[in-house]
């Protein structure tokens, strides 16, 4: 018999990798556009705050997509 050299797979990626980076981008916008008080940034503020408005509810969102993708994968293995 012969032996199958099989090289392990490589490490996965975890699919929260995006929504986190879409969610901590979209809360250091938040702070650039509300919080801050560094005069430079006066001139970004409403790109800041605009950006802010749309990454944190577009990373809420994939999140509960991702984790219903996964029960669902969960449950068809099962």
């Amino acid at each position: 018999m012969e032996k199958e050299n099989k090289k392990p797979a490589p490490p996965q990626m975890s699919p929260y990798v995006f929504t986190i980076l879409l969610i901590g981008f979209g809360l250091w916008c938040s702070w650039d556009g509300w919080l801050t008080t560094d005069p430079d940034m006066v001139e970004h503020a409403t790109f800041n705050k605009v950006l802010s408005a749309v990454l944190i509810p577009w990373g809420v969102y994939d999140f509960f997509k991702i984790r219903k993708r996964q029960k669902n994968k969960k449950q068809s293995e099962d």
